[in-house]
């Protein structure tokens, strides 16, 4: 390239700096910085929101202590949802918080009736899923034998796809955040 004399532009090469240079430098402080201070108030806004409204988190933790997450509790009811291995379908055990930090299985969900009916044996027919619900049908558990838990024990399996769901929150796939041989994992609530 030629760079008439005394055209005031520089020619690139040792010493010399391209306009396409000079723009990136200037660019440079003026996007990074506040991408960098987006970044810092994102991360200080993921961590203020590491519990819900009133300081509750549904923690995932290995059996050796490992948080592999904590999802903040918006109200009172979570989800887990899992391809069941018998029916190889999509099934949902949906569970309310008590106010002593245990939590009940109180509904249980799937896409296939059999699930409700055969696996989980509830004693109440199957209703079809309200408008919006993730799975097709509903069913509250027995009565006769409830399930109330303080930590519940699950196996994270990349078959079994292992999911957490809180109101607000996108999906937790917990199969896919862990890094070990064994697919254990621990739920519980944390205030």
């Amino acid at each position: 390239m030629a760079v008439r004399s005394g055209s005031g532009a520089r020619a690139a090469g040792p010493g010399g700096t391209t306009s396409r240079s000079r723009t990136v430098r200037w660019l440079a402080p003026v996007v990074l910085v506040p991408a960098a201070v987006l970044i810092g108030a994102g991360a200080a806004a993921t961590t203020a929101g590491l519990a819900g409204d009133d300081g509750r988190a549904v923690v995932v933790r290995t059996p050796d202590g490992e948080v592999v997450a904590r999802v903040p509790l918006t109200g009172d009811r979570f989800a887990v949802s899992y391809r069941n291995s018998v029916y190889t379908t999509l099934a949902e055990e949906r569970y309310r918080v008590l106010p002593d930090g245990r939590f009940e299985l109180v509904e249980l969900a799937a896409d296939q009736v059999a699930v409700l009916e055969e696996y989980y044996a509830v004693p109440g027919a199957p209703r079809p899923a309200p408008p919006g619900d993730r799975r097709h049908h509903v069913a509250e558990p027995d009565p006769a034998r409830p399930a109330v838990f303080d930590v519940l024990n699950i196996a994270a399996t990349d078959l079994g796809e292992r999911t957490l769901h809180t109101l607000g929150t996108d999906p937790v796939p917990i199969w896919r955040l862990l890094t070990r041989e064994d697919p254990t994992v621990l739920l519980e609530i944390e205030r």
